[in-house]
Formats: structure tokens, C-alpha cells, sequence
């Protein structure tokens, strides 16, 4: 796969953050992509969360049958 290098224009705000948060030998590009796997994961943790709420209420335990 070609890497083509893109520009995402944030505030200096936001840069200092990233900055702060980036490892001393970390590129910014993978700062950013170790930030959005987090993210999914989370989503990712959140709708399995939402899932086990749903189906906890509509099971029978099994000492009740």
C-alpha cells in the first residue's frame, strides 16, 4: 500500500495535546491510529455492555425451569 501524506489542520491547542500525548520515537500517525483503535474499542466494549443489559432480562435462570 502507498502512504500518501495528508495534512489534518487542528488548533495549536490540539497540537500540544497531541504532542504531549505522542512517544519520545512515536510518529503522529501512529498516535493518531493508536487513538482510534482505542476508540473502537471502547464503542466496540460499549454496545457488548448494551447487549448484555438486553439479554440479561430476558433469560430465565436456569433453577426457575
Amino acid at each position: 500500500m502507498t502512504q500518501a501524506n495528508k495534512r489534518i489542520p487542528v488548533t495549536e491547542e490540539t497540537h500540544e495535546q497531541l504532542h504531549q500525548l505522542k512517544g519520545t520515537n512515536q510518529s503522529y500517525d501512529e498516535l493518531l491510529r493508536e487513538l482510534a483503535q482505542e476508540r473502537n474499542r471502547k464503542e466496540l466494549q460499549q454496545k457488548a455492555r448494551e447487549i448484555e443489559l438486553k439479554d440479561s432480562g430476558e433469560l430465565t435462570p436456569l433453577e426457575d425451569i
